[in-house]
Protein backbone atom coordinates (compact mmCIF):
# COMPACT_ATOMS: atom_id res chain seq x y z
CA UNK A 1 0.00 0.00 0.00
CA UNK A 2 1.41 3.21 -0.76
CA UNK A 3 0.08 5.15 2.44
CA UNK A 4 2.08 2.36 4.48
CA UNK A 5 5.34 3.51 2.29
CA UNK A 6 7.75 5.46 5.22
CA UNK A 7 8.26 8.33 2.65
CA UNK A 8 4.21 8.82 2.10
CA UNK A 9 3.81 9.05 6.16
CA UNK A 10 6.25 11.42 6.47
CA UNK A 11 5.25 13.21 3.54
CA UNK A 12 1.46 13.37 4.80
CA UNK A 13 3.06 14.02 8.76
CA UNK A 14 4.76 17.14 7.54
CA UNK A 15 1.48 18.65 5.90
CA UNK A 16 -0.39 18.03 8.95
CA UNK A 17 2.75 19.93 10.93
CA UNK A 18 2.52 22.65 8.29
CA UNK A 19 -1.16 23.29 8.90
CA UNK A 20 -0.32 23.43 12.59
CA UNK A 21 2.61 26.22 12.48
CA UNK A 22 3.24 27.47 9.18
CA UNK A 23 -0.19 29.90 9.84
CA UNK A 24 2.62 31.93 12.41
CA UNK A 25 5.94 31.08 10.52
CA UNK A 26 5.30 31.33 7.13
CA UNK A 27 7.06 34.17 5.42
CA UNK A 28 3.10 35.15 3.83
CA UNK A 29 -0.27 33.75 3.54
CA UNK A 30 -0.34 32.64 0.09
CA UNK A 31 3.13 30.66 0.78
CA UNK A 32 1.12 29.17 3.88
CA UNK A 33 -1.85 28.27 1.26
CA UNK A 34 0.43 26.42 -1.51
CA UNK A 35 2.54 24.62 1.43
CA UNK A 36 -1.06 23.48 2.38
CA UNK A 37 -1.43 22.09 -1.45
CA UNK A 38 1.66 20.53 -1.76
CA UNK A 39 2.41 18.85 1.90
CA UNK A 40 -1.22 18.31 2.90
CA UNK A 41 -3.39 17.81 -0.38
CA UNK A 42 -1.32 16.64 -2.73
CA UNK A 43 -0.60 13.74 -1.19
CA UNK A 44 -4.38 13.11 0.47
CA UNK A 45 -4.95 12.52 -3.67
CA UNK A 46 -1.81 10.57 -4.67
CA UNK A 47 -2.65 8.32 -1.87
CA UNK A 48 -6.06 8.63 -2.07
CA UNK A 49 -6.89 5.33 -4.29
CA UNK A 50 -4.43 3.32 -2.44
CA UNK A 51 -6.20 4.40 0.84
CA UNK A 52 -10.00 3.55 -0.20
CA UNK A 53 -10.16 0.59 2.50
CA UNK A 54 -9.21 3.01 5.16
CA UNK A 55 -12.31 5.60 3.99
CA UNK A 56 -14.27 2.79 3.75
CA UNK A 57 -13.58 1.96 7.33
CA UNK A 58 -14.64 5.36 8.29
CA UNK A 59 -17.47 5.60 6.83
CA UNK A 60 -18.17 1.92 8.53
CA UNK A 61 -17.35 3.44 11.62
CA UNK A 62 -18.58 7.00 11.95
CA UNK A 63 -21.41 6.84 9.65
CA UNK A 64 -23.02 9.58 11.31
CA UNK A 65 -20.34 12.19 11.37
CA UNK A 66 -19.32 11.54 8.01
CA UNK A 67 -22.84 11.98 6.38
CA UNK A 68 -23.41 14.82 8.09
CA UNK A 69 -20.21 16.57 6.91
CA UNK A 70 -20.93 15.56 3.50
CA UNK A 71 -24.45 16.45 3.51
CA UNK A 72 -23.09 20.38 4.68
CA UNK A 73 -20.64 20.13 2.14
CA UNK A 74 -23.52 19.16 -0.33
CA UNK A 75 -25.90 22.04 0.95
CA UNK A 76 -22.79 24.63 1.02
CA UNK A 77 -22.16 23.51 -2.84
CA UNK A 78 -26.06 23.90 -3.48
CA UNK A 79 -26.37 27.48 -2.31
CA UNK A 80 -24.32 28.59 -5.43
CA UNK A 81 -26.98 28.38 -7.21
CA UNK A 82 -28.29 31.08 -5.46
CA UNK A 83 -25.39 33.24 -3.94
CA UNK A 84 -24.71 36.73 -4.58
CA UNK A 85 -20.83 36.04 -4.34
CA UNK A 86 -19.46 37.34 -7.70
CA UNK A 87 -16.88 34.23 -7.76
CA UNK A 88 -18.59 30.73 -7.35
CA UNK A 89 -16.42 28.81 -8.68
CA UNK A 90 -13.59 29.39 -6.26
CA UNK A 91 -15.91 29.35 -3.11
CA UNK A 92 -16.61 25.67 -4.86
CA UNK A 93 -13.15 25.30 -4.72
CA UNK A 94 -12.64 25.85 -1.12
CA UNK A 95 -14.98 22.83 -0.55
CA UNK A 96 -12.73 20.58 -1.81
CA UNK A 97 -9.88 21.56 -0.09
CA UNK A 98 -11.65 21.36 3.26
CA UNK A 99 -13.07 17.72 1.82
CA UNK A 100 -8.94 16.90 1.18
CA UNK A 101 -8.76 18.37 4.36
CA UNK A 102 -11.05 16.34 6.30
CA UNK A 103 -10.05 13.17 4.12
CA UNK A 104 -6.20 13.42 5.50
CA UNK A 105 -7.33 12.47 8.48
CA UNK A 106 -8.38 8.97 9.04
CA UNK A 107 -4.39 8.79 6.83
CA UNK A 108 -3.30 10.65 9.04
CA UNK A 109 -4.39 8.28 12.00
CA UNK A 110 -2.48 5.24 10.46
CA UNK A 111 0.31 6.91 11.78
CA UNK A 112 -0.63 6.07 15.45
CA UNK A 113 -1.49 7.45 17.95
CA UNK A 114 2.49 8.62 19.53
CA UNK A 115 3.08 10.09 16.01
CA UNK A 116 0.25 11.93 15.39
CA UNK A 117 0.95 13.28 19.42
CA UNK A 118 4.09 14.18 18.35
CA UNK A 119 3.34 16.12 15.39
CA UNK A 120 1.17 18.12 17.82
CA UNK A 121 3.54 18.94 20.34
CA UNK A 122 6.10 20.00 17.37
CA UNK A 123 3.45 22.32 16.49
CA UNK A 124 2.92 23.42 19.30
CA UNK A 125 6.35 24.27 20.57
CA UNK A 126 6.63 25.68 16.99
CA UNK A 127 3.83 27.81 17.90
CA UNK A 128 5.74 28.63 20.78
CA UNK A 129 8.45 29.82 19.07
CA UNK A 130 6.13 32.40 17.15
CA UNK A 131 4.56 33.73 20.18
CA UNK A 132 7.45 34.61 21.68
CA UNK A 133 8.90 35.76 18.40
CA UNK A 134 5.67 38.21 18.45
CA UNK A 135 5.94 39.09 21.91
CA UNK A 136 9.62 40.46 20.84
CA UNK A 137 8.56 42.04 17.64
CA UNK A 138 5.84 43.47 18.87
CA UNK A 139 6.77 45.22 22.45
CA UNK A 140 10.60 45.36 21.55
CA UNK A 141 11.27 46.03 18.26
CA UNK A 142 8.27 48.24 17.75
CA UNK A 143 8.28 49.38 21.13
CA UNK A 144 4.39 49.41 21.39
CA UNK A 145 3.38 49.90 25.19
CA UNK A 146 2.65 46.15 26.91
CA UNK A 147 -0.88 47.38 27.41
CA UNK A 148 -1.38 47.43 23.87
CA UNK A 149 -2.72 44.55 22.02
CA UNK A 150 -0.39 42.27 21.01
CA UNK A 151 -0.41 41.51 17.13
CA UNK A 152 1.70 38.19 16.22
CA UNK A 153 3.57 37.45 12.98
CA UNK A 154 2.34 35.90 10.29
CA UNK A 155 -1.67 34.47 10.49
CA UNK A 156 -1.94 35.04 14.12
CA UNK A 157 -1.70 39.19 13.65
CA UNK A 158 -5.54 39.57 14.30
CA UNK A 159 -5.73 39.57 18.52
CA UNK A 160 -8.73 38.00 18.55
CA UNK A 161 -8.31 34.99 16.21
CA UNK A 162 -4.40 34.78 16.48
CA UNK A 163 -5.46 34.14 20.30
CA UNK A 164 -7.63 31.08 19.04
CA UNK A 165 -5.17 29.32 17.44
CA UNK A 166 -2.55 30.18 20.21
CA UNK A 167 -5.33 28.85 22.95
CA UNK A 168 -6.08 25.95 20.64
CA UNK A 169 -2.48 25.05 20.80
CA UNK A 170 -2.43 25.31 24.78
CA UNK A 171 -5.16 22.92 24.84
CA UNK A 172 -3.43 20.35 23.14
CA UNK A 173 0.31 20.98 24.36
CA UNK A 174 -1.37 20.76 27.92
CA UNK A 175 -2.73 17.43 27.25
CA UNK A 176 0.25 16.13 25.58
CA UNK A 177 2.84 16.06 28.07
CA UNK A 178 6.12 14.48 27.14
CA UNK A 179 8.18 11.87 28.84
CA UNK A 180 11.34 12.98 28.06
CA UNK A 181 12.71 15.42 30.59
CA UNK A 182 14.79 17.07 28.00
CA UNK A 183 11.63 17.79 26.01
CA UNK A 184 9.69 18.91 29.11
CA UNK A 185 11.54 22.14 29.82
CA UNK A 186 10.83 23.09 25.73
CA UNK A 187 7.50 21.88 26.67
CA UNK A 188 6.84 24.10 29.94
CA UNK A 189 8.51 26.91 28.07
CA UNK A 190 6.36 26.86 24.99
CA UNK A 191 2.95 27.02 27.09
CA UNK A 192 4.25 29.99 28.65
CA UNK A 193 5.03 31.86 25.74
CA UNK A 194 1.65 30.63 24.46
CA UNK A 195 -0.30 31.29 27.37
CA UNK A 196 1.64 34.77 27.61
CA UNK A 197 -0.19 35.57 23.92
CA UNK A 198 -3.41 34.88 24.96
CA UNK A 199 -2.93 37.26 28.00
CA UNK A 200 -1.45 39.79 26.18
CA UNK A 201 -3.93 40.00 22.80
CA UNK A 202 -6.65 41.08 25.24
CA UNK A 203 -8.69 38.44 24.01
CA UNK A 204 -11.65 37.96 26.26
CA UNK A 205 -13.40 35.31 24.47
CA UNK A 206 -10.06 33.32 23.97
CA UNK A 207 -9.21 33.99 27.63
CA UNK A 208 -12.64 32.91 28.72
CA UNK A 209 -13.40 29.94 26.45
CA UNK A 210 -9.34 28.49 27.97
CA UNK A 211 -9.82 28.97 31.43
CA UNK A 212 -13.49 27.32 31.46
CA UNK A 213 -12.00 24.03 29.51
CA UNK A 214 -8.99 24.19 31.92
CA UNK A 215 -11.25 24.52 34.72
CA UNK A 216 -13.82 21.25 32.99
CA UNK A 217 -10.65 19.24 32.60
CA UNK A 218 -10.58 17.44 35.95
CA UNK A 219 -13.75 15.92 34.90
CA UNK A 220 -12.52 13.45 32.93
CA UNK A 221 -9.03 13.38 33.40
CA UNK A 222 -9.57 12.71 37.33
CA UNK A 223 -6.59 12.91 38.59
CA UNK A 224 -3.85 15.45 40.41
CA UNK A 225 -2.21 16.92 37.82
CA UNK A 226 -5.15 18.19 35.62
CA UNK A 227 -6.85 19.77 39.01
CA UNK A 228 -3.31 21.72 39.78
CA UNK A 229 -3.85 22.78 35.81
CA UNK A 230 -6.91 24.23 36.25
CA UNK A 231 -6.02 25.64 39.77
CA UNK A 232 -2.92 27.43 37.46
CA UNK A 233 -4.87 28.45 34.72
CA UNK A 234 -7.71 30.25 37.32
CA UNK A 235 -4.58 31.95 39.24
CA UNK A 236 -3.28 33.21 36.41
CA UNK A 237 -6.39 34.69 35.18
CA UNK A 238 -7.36 35.92 38.54
CA UNK A 239 -3.66 37.68 37.93
CA UNK A 240 -4.30 39.00 34.60
CA UNK A 241 -7.30 40.37 35.84
CA UNK A 242 -5.92 42.38 38.51
CA UNK A 243 -3.22 43.54 36.25
CA UNK A 244 -5.51 44.31 33.49
CA UNK A 245 -8.90 45.31 34.12
CA UNK A 246 -9.30 48.49 33.32
CA UNK A 247 -7.88 47.36 29.70
CA UNK A 248 -10.25 44.41 29.58
CA UNK A 249 -13.28 46.50 30.53
CA UNK A 250 -12.68 49.54 28.94
CA UNK A 251 -14.12 47.84 25.45
CA UNK A 252 -17.16 46.88 27.35
CA UNK A 253 -19.05 43.93 25.79
CA UNK A 254 -18.07 45.24 22.22
CA UNK A 255 -21.12 45.32 21.28
CA UNK A 256 -21.80 42.13 20.44
CA UNK A 257 -25.42 42.21 21.96
CA UNK A 258 -26.17 44.45 19.33
CA UNK A 259 -24.34 42.32 16.94
CA UNK A 260 -26.30 39.14 17.60
CA UNK A 261 -30.23 41.44 17.10
CA UNK A 262 -28.73 42.48 13.73
CA UNK A 263 -27.56 39.35 12.38
CA UNK A 264 -30.87 37.74 13.85
CA UNK A 265 -32.81 40.02 11.48
CA UNK A 266 -30.94 39.21 8.35
CA UNK A 267 -31.45 35.68 9.46
CA UNK A 268 -35.04 36.17 9.11
CA UNK A 269 -34.51 38.00 6.01
CA UNK A 270 -33.70 34.79 4.36
CA UNK A 271 -34.30 31.53 6.74
CA UNK A 272 -34.05 29.17 4.47
CA UNK A 273 -31.93 29.53 1.55
CA UNK A 274 -29.52 32.02 2.88
CA UNK A 275 -27.31 34.50 1.26
CA UNK A 276 -25.16 31.45 -0.42
CA UNK A 277 -21.75 30.67 -0.32
CA UNK A 278 -19.14 33.15 -0.14
CA UNK A 279 -21.44 36.10 -0.20
CA UNK A 280 -20.39 39.37 0.94
CA UNK A 281 -22.26 41.15 3.55
CA UNK A 282 -22.12 43.54 6.70
CA UNK A 283 -23.54 44.29 9.87
CA UNK A 284 -24.89 47.22 10.57
CA UNK A 285 -25.38 47.39 14.48
CA UNK A 286 -25.03 50.79 16.75
CA UNK A 287 -24.25 52.71 14.44
CA UNK A 288 -21.14 50.84 13.03
CA UNK A 289 -20.74 48.55 10.37
CA UNK A 290 -18.76 45.23 10.80
CA UNK A 291 -17.50 43.20 8.49
CA UNK A 292 -19.18 39.69 9.97
CA UNK A 293 -21.40 38.38 12.91
CA UNK A 294 -18.79 37.66 15.52
CA UNK A 295 -20.12 34.23 15.57
CA UNK A 296 -19.89 31.08 13.93
CA UNK A 297 -23.24 30.18 14.16
CA UNK A 298 -24.91 33.50 12.94
CA UNK A 299 -22.65 33.64 10.30
CA UNK A 300 -23.35 30.11 9.03
CA UNK A 301 -27.79 30.96 9.24
CA UNK A 302 -26.54 34.74 7.37
CA UNK A 303 -24.99 32.76 4.65
CA UNK A 304 -26.60 29.22 4.26
CA UNK A 305 -29.64 29.53 6.03
CA UNK A 306 -31.32 27.70 9.06
CA UNK A 307 -30.68 24.19 6.97
CA UNK A 308 -26.95 24.64 6.89
CA UNK A 309 -27.15 26.17 10.47
CA UNK A 310 -28.57 22.62 11.25
CA UNK A 311 -26.00 21.10 9.34
CA UNK A 312 -23.26 22.00 11.05
CA UNK A 313 -24.90 21.54 14.26
CA UNK A 314 -25.49 18.21 13.59
CA UNK A 315 -21.45 17.51 12.44
CA UNK A 316 -20.43 19.46 14.95
CA UNK A 317 -22.24 16.96 17.95
CA UNK A 318 -21.93 13.86 16.21
CA UNK A 319 -18.08 15.13 16.34
CA UNK A 320 -18.65 15.55 20.56
CA UNK A 321 -20.20 11.63 20.17
CA UNK A 322 -17.53 10.29 18.66
CA UNK A 323 -15.12 12.12 21.42
CA UNK A 324 -17.24 11.29 24.11
CA UNK A 325 -17.20 7.61 23.28
CA UNK A 326 -13.41 7.81 23.23
CA UNK A 327 -13.02 9.84 26.11
CA UNK A 328 -10.65 7.02 28.10
CA UNK A 329 -8.54 7.07 25.71
CA UNK A 330 -5.61 9.95 25.45
CA UNK A 331 -6.66 11.44 22.32
CA UNK A 332 -10.07 11.35 23.24
CA UNK A 333 -9.74 13.72 26.61
CA UNK A 334 -7.13 16.14 24.44
CA UNK A 335 -10.14 16.50 21.69
CA UNK A 336 -12.82 16.70 24.31
CA UNK A 337 -10.54 19.43 25.68
CA UNK A 338 -10.63 21.09 22.08
CA UNK A 339 -13.89 20.57 21.20
CA UNK A 340 -15.17 22.57 24.53
CA UNK A 341 -12.61 25.46 23.58
CA UNK A 342 -13.81 25.91 20.30
CA UNK A 343 -17.26 25.67 20.42
CA UNK A 344 -16.57 28.86 23.08
CA UNK A 345 -14.31 30.57 21.00
CA UNK A 346 -17.24 30.59 18.12
CA UNK A 347 -19.59 32.31 20.32
CA UNK A 348 -17.09 35.44 20.14
CA UNK A 349 -15.70 35.35 16.99
CA UNK A 350 -14.62 33.11 14.21
CA UNK A 351 -17.02 33.88 11.90
CA UNK A 352 -15.38 31.85 8.52
CA UNK A 353 -16.28 28.29 7.83
CA UNK A 354 -15.78 27.69 4.33
CA UNK A 355 -13.11 30.59 3.46
CA UNK A 356 -9.41 29.23 2.41
CA UNK A 357 -7.67 27.71 5.43
CA UNK A 358 -6.91 30.66 8.02
CA UNK A 359 -7.16 31.05 11.96
CA UNK A 360 -10.77 30.06 12.07
CA UNK A 361 -9.98 26.53 10.39
CA UNK A 362 -8.03 25.72 14.64
CA UNK A 363 -11.95 26.16 15.87
CA UNK A 364 -13.84 24.48 13.28
CA UNK A 365 -12.14 22.00 10.83
CA UNK A 366 -9.44 20.79 13.14
CA UNK A 367 -11.49 19.30 15.89
CA UNK A 368 -13.84 17.88 13.22
CA UNK A 369 -10.56 16.25 11.29
CA UNK A 370 -9.58 14.59 14.63
CA UNK A 371 -12.57 13.44 15.58
CA UNK A 372 -12.51 11.15 12.82
CA UNK A 373 -9.04 9.70 13.82
CA UNK A 374 -11.29 8.26 16.79
CA UNK A 375 -11.77 5.15 15.59
CA UNK A 376 -8.22 4.09 14.97
CA UNK A 377 -7.14 5.29 18.14
CA UNK A 378 -9.64 3.18 19.99
CA UNK A 379 -8.54 -0.01 18.39
CA UNK A 380 -4.98 1.23 19.03
CA UNK A 381 -5.47 1.28 22.96
CA UNK A 382 -7.58 -1.79 22.71
CA UNK A 383 -4.45 -3.38 21.28
CA UNK A 384 -1.92 -1.62 24.04
CA UNK A 385 -4.74 -3.13 26.77
CA UNK A 386 -4.88 -6.84 25.61
CA UNK A 387 -0.45 -7.01 25.42
CA UNK A 388 -0.41 -5.45 28.49
CA UNK A 389 -2.91 -7.52 30.03
CA UNK A 390 -1.20 -10.77 28.41
CA UNK A 391 1.70 -9.70 30.12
Amino acid sequence: MLYQKRWARAWLGFGFLWFLSAIALAPSNKIYQQGLILFLWLPTLVMGWSSRHVFLQAWRRQPALWASILALLAWCALSLAWTTSEDGARDGKRLLYILLFLMAFPMLAQLGQAQVRNLLRGGGLLLGVAGLASILHYYVIQGWDITSRLEGIGEISHPILGAYVVGAAVIWMAHAWPRNRPLMLFWVLALVCLGAFVILSQSRGAALALVITMLLAPLWYRNRWSSLLGLKALLATGAAWLLMHDLIMARGASFRPEILEASLRMIAEHPWGGLGLGAFYRVEAAGYVFDHTHNMFTHIAIEQGIPGLLLWGLAWFCALREIWRARASELGKMLLGLWIFSTLAMQFDAASLTGTPRAEWFVSWLPLGMALMLPWAHVEEQACGKISGSN
